[in-house]
């Protein structure tokens, strides 16, 4: 919302502008009226909305007309003041006002104006019928109010209705030639709608529909308001209200008539809540509320995240098979502006027989998210409502952020619940093998993989000592030259060689030489192909000479040529190294 509004007061002479203003600051007529009155700010505390505001005027007589652009481009909404027993003032409107300030404002940020017929206390009949068709005419105007400033009539409302139309403006929710919300207003709403729906079945039950209203006014409904409502939406809308619910058009329904009654309010309430801005996009503040994260530290999901996390899972795993099909899967993501998860994500975390990703595949693409991304996963959050449905400040309260590495290592103890593992090893030695058998996929369903879809990452769950751990995988790319930081950065290093291969180990030690041999990072060697014939090294010394001499466990054969799915052992070995490196 905006943190401050300019109401500009524009007209023809002697209609009363100025003592528009004066008669609201003093609460009573002026007896000498100046031509024009000073800027004047009301504090934020004494307006309805607590928002600053400031109130300009205008005059012909004192001001030139670049003054009146410039303050017309300022203005974040305009009062066009005539006098109801003036009809030139109010042909004004159209022939003069409306052009000028079409002309002085940018075409995309259509400024709301406001009409205001003066001097009400002159005459016994009302201006409405000749302003009505101008209303209708142009979108641009939000309302009309007549009013006295003589006799203070509807003084503060004038400035209340402006207030409102920069606060709650009616553009970007509704089209008055459609009569009709706007697209983007749907498309926010129907978001909304379906992160309220907690149980996914297309309507909000009573219970949401109470969890919805104290989470946006602070206050549950009444059982007898409730039913008030749904008959509203009954007796407009066949299919509004089903199984004693609401229904997404039910839903967007009672909006669309709060903005056609004038309560834009109750819109823009709810969709501030839920992270929108003026425009009807997400808030970036909403999306990326500030985490910090010191050097050496990891981010991970904490017990709330997940436990939110299994509730969006549960609720769209219709068939309840603890995997989500693409349908399930593209129902999950309908509230993201696009589909974040690409066919890649399939060959990074476990699914089933058909290829669908399992409850633990699901929760581990999250896990490697938070750790590879941090700010990816806060947006992620925001789309899903983490901050409404868990009733937290924000998404950063679903994450934790490890200590530092350096410490766990002095205090020979951690309580990280994820480890980075980097797989070092040369051109077809085995590395994507290594990574695929992580998931339980065995040689012949790797080969079933489009190169496309291929993943440099892998995670999943091991046990260590009873403790679940997350071990996360990557395939570092084998050019020598160009290691960066974050492909030395990690709990552990396996170094991959094919043992089929004479020429394959002498990748692995050179990487281990230049770049791990003097750090305090334990490395594995991986004899990877071991159903293969095993082939002499050409190289200094044989691997498993080259590992005592650098105090390293011997070599650990491995082959994902196997007829069920590859033996898990050596994962929980790595993760075992990673958890205690001190050992």
């Amino acid at each position: 919302m905006r943190k401050d509004v300019r109401i500009l007061l524009v007209g023809e002479p002697k209609v009363g502008k100025t003592s528009l203003i004066m008669s609201l600051v003093s609460e009573e007529f002026p007896e000498v009226v100046p031509y024009r009155a000073e800027e004047i700010t009301i504090p934020a505390d004494v307006t309805p909305e607590r928002v600053p505001t400031h109130i300009v005027d205008y005059s012909e007589a004192e001001q030139t007309d670049e003054q009146l652009f410039q303050e017309i481009s300022k203005a974040n909404v305009i009062c066009i003041v005539y006098s109801v027993n003036n009809k030139k003032s109010i042909e004004k409107v159209t022939s003069h006002w409306i052009p000028l300030i079409t002309e002085n404002t940018d075409k995309d940020s259509r400024v709301p104006l406001i009409l205001v017929g003066n001097k009400s206390d002159l005459v016994e009949h009302s201006s409405m019928e000749t302003i009505l068709p101008i209303m209708n005419q142009y979108s641009e105007i939000e309302t009309c109010v007549e009013c006295s400033a003589k006799n203070l009539k509807n003084i503060s409302e004038l400035f209340y209705y402006a207030q409102k139309a920069v606060l709650h403006p009616t553009g970007p929710l509704y089209c008055p030639e459609k009569k009709d919300m706007k697209p983007l207003c749907v498309k926010a709403l129907t978001r909304i709608f379906k992160v309220s729906d907690l149980d996914n079945d297309g309507i909000l039950n009573d219970n949401e529909l109470n969890f919805f209203q104290r989470t946006c006014f602070n206050t549950p409904l009444e059982s007898q308001a409730l039913e008030d409502v749904k008959n509203v939406v009954r007796k407009n809308l066949t299919d509004g209200v089903c199984d004693n619910g609401l229904t997404l058009k039910g839903f967007l329904f009672l909006h669309t008539l709060f903005i056609q009654r004038g309560r834009h309010e109750t819109t823009w309430t709810v969709l501030r809540r839920f992270g929108y801005d003026d425009d009807l996009e997400l808030n970036q503040d909403y999306l990326f509320p500030p985490l910090k994260i010191p050097p050496d530290c990891t981010t991970e999901l904490n017990h709330n995240a997940y436990l939110f996390l299994q509730g969006v899972f549960d609720k769209h795993d219709k068939d309840r098979d603890c995997a989500l099909s693409p349908e399930e899967l593209s129902d999950l993501f309908d509230v993201f502006p696009y589909m974040p998860w690409g066919p890649d994500v399939n060959n990074t975390v476990c699914t089933n027989d058909q290829g669908w990703i399992t409850y633990q595949g699901y929760l581990s693409q999250w896990t490697l998210t938070t750790y590879l991304d941090v700010q990816r996963c806060l947006e992620y959050l925001g789309y899903l409502g983490y901050s409404i449905i868990a009733e937290q400040e924000s998404q950063a309260a679903g994450i934790t952020v490890t200590r530092d590495k350096k410490i766990d290592l002095q205090k020979k103890q951690t309580q990280r619940s994820v480890f980075r593992c980097n797989v070092f090893g040369d051109v077809g030695s085995g590395k994507s093998g290594f990574l695929q058998a992580f998931l339980g996929l065995n040689l012949m369903r790797q080969n079933m993989i489009r190169e496309e879809h291929r993943s440099y990452y892998a995670i999943s769950t091991t046990y260590v000592y009873g403790q679940e751990k997350y071990l996360l995988l990557h395939e570092v790319f084998p050019d020598f030259d160009y290691l960066s930081d974050a492909d030395l950065a990690c709990d552990i290093v396996c170094l991959v060689y094919d043992v089929s291969n004479p020429y394959s180990f002498e990748y692995c030690a050179k990487v281990f030489k230049q770049y791990f041999m003097d750090s305090k990072i334990p490395c594995m060697m991986i004899a990877a192909k071991s159903d293969l014939p095993e082939i002499k090294q050409l190289y200094g010394c044989s691997p498993l000479e080259f590992c005592r001499r650098h105090k390293m466990p011997p070599p650990q054969s491995f082959t994902c040529n196997t007829a069920d799915a590859p033996s898990r052992d050596i994962y929980i070995k790595l993760t075992t190294m990673a958890m205690y490196p001190y050992v």
